[in-house]
């Protein structure tokens, strides 16, 4: 059972407006039939900035999901789910959505009592709007490919569908590489004559011709929050490190699924003016960092705050991971915001589930030099196989490369059960006393 642990992490002030920004765009979705506005279901890839200039209300399957988990509210969808026969190792994403699907389907059979029980949370979990359509745009995971479809089959194959097929970036040739090589232009090509094809399935769902312009000016303004985003995580490199992967993974919904205007770049703005005055003014993120991690996999929702506090009580400050540093428009500079359909197609292909080995590790040991990495830390998340798959691998090739030690743990994305924190403890404790004796035979 969790014990209370105190919180010792300085966590960025910024990001309590972001989490105004967060529950408004829900609120927006949530209200979208009131105002006759027209629905879309999306999975994988940040294909959102279609849906903005389409005029669209757009619900994301992964970030509905995670909200849930983080709230502590995905039980109801996740038994809906189990009764509807989905078993418990399905990836938790798609297993709390599809239960969302199953309670969307017969919403309004929860009373409210005035306490928050199952009743009540089933409620909430029900309250998106059907969708008018789904567009999937999943990369290099199979769930996420099938999870549309199935969701088409709960509607009754009677709801609209667009695929975007994704290739695995296999990086096998000669001339392979992150960005680089005669593969990347291919696959880039090849996604973006399918995006031409989703403009034209969205002028078709619309009835109405696409608004190039706005897709434009969408773009223009996420290039630029991506670029304040990439300047403020730069700043962390900075010892002691001003912010931590916990205030980027507060961030994650900003710059993944929020529209893309002028208050998301101001929001980005004011992230990376707050990290830089930390930087200015010698302010850390943690009072007594003792130890920079680096942290492999996707968040444990569930255990958010949680894991915080439990890795600031060691004195552990987590600066960055590849959920945060290689995913979300993570590459401002191939944003062609006057031609976007090319580097909107390459963000979607550098999925950091869709690389081989051979990129994961460049882009691993990249940022742990960059960061000025202690050890790493592998959240082994129970129903996420692609992101799990090449985790030992990873932490051989840093042990080798740069002799910097690891440890494991088990969760998951959404569903709480999977995680102990007492093999968390024990296996933190163990890796923090491996880097101190490396440390005293170095003379540190």
């Amino acid at each position: 059972m969790d014990t209370a642990v105190v919180d010792r992490s300085n966590r960025l002030s910024v990001t309590k407006l972001g989490g105004k920004m967060v529950a408004d765009y829900w609120a927006n979705v949530f209200t979208a039939r009131e105002r006759g506005e027209k629905v879309v279901w999306y999975n994988g890839s940040a294909v959102n900035p279609f849906f903005q200039a389409a005029g669209l209300v757009w619900c994301h399957g992964e970030a509905f999901s995670a909200r849930l988990a983080a709230q502590h509210l995905e039980q109801p969808a996740q038994l809906a789910a189990q009764e509807y026969g989905y078993v418990g190792e399905l990836c938790s994403y798609a297993r709390t959505h599809l239960g969302c699907a199953v309670l969307t389907q017969n919403a309004g059979h929860a009373n409210g009592t005035g306490i928050v029980g199952l009743p009540e949370q089933a409620e909430l979990a029900s309250r998106l709007p059907a969708p008018d359509f789904f567009v999937n745009a999943y990369a290099g995971c199979s769930t996420g490919q099938q999870w549309d479809d199935i969701s088409f089959r709960v509607f009754g194959k009677e709801v609209p569908i667009f695929n975007v097929s994704l290739p695995f970036l296999w990086g096998n040739k000669p001339d392979a590489g992150y960005l680089i090589g005669e593969e990347w232009q291919q696959v880039s090509r090849y996604v973006a004559d399918q995006l031409h094809e989703l403009v034209r399935f969205i002028e078709t769902m619309t009835g109405r011709p696409f608004a190039w312009d706005t897709l434009r000016q969408n773009m223009a303004y996420i290039k630029k929050a991506s670029q304040l985003r990439r300047e403020a995580m730069a700043l962390c490199a900075h010892a002691p490190t001003p912010a931590t992967f916990w205030d980027w993974i507060a961030s994650i919904a900003h710059i993944n699924f929020l529209p893309g205007n002028q208050d998301l770049v101001d929001y980005f703005g004011s992230v990376r003016d707050e990290i830089a005055a930390r930087v200015a003014n010698g302010v850390p993120a943690l009072e007594n960092e003792r130890y920079r991690l680096y942290f492999d996999g996707i968040m444990n929702w569930n255990k958010l705050g949680w894991l915080a506090k439990r890795f600031a009580e060691y004195d552990a400050a987590v600066i960055a991971g590849r959920y945060t540093h290689s995913s979300f428009w993570q590459e401002p500079q191939i944003i062609d915001a006057e031609n976007p359909l090319r580097g909107m197609a390459q963000h979607y292909l550098i999925c950091p589930i869709n690389h081989s080995l051979k990129t994961l590790d460049y882009l691993t040991l990249r940022d742990c030099e960059r960061f000025d990495i202690d050890g790493l830390v592998f959240h082994s998340t129970r129903t996420c196989r692609a992101f799990t798959n090449p985790q030992t691998l990873l932490a051989r090739s840093a042990r080798e490369h740069l002799g910097l030690p690891a440890m494991f743990f088990e969760g998951d994305v959404a569903d709480a059960s999977f995680y102990k924190d007492e093999v968390l403890e024990s296996r933190l404790v163990a890796m923090l006393e491996n880097i101190d004796v490396r440390r005293a035979k170095a003379g540190r």
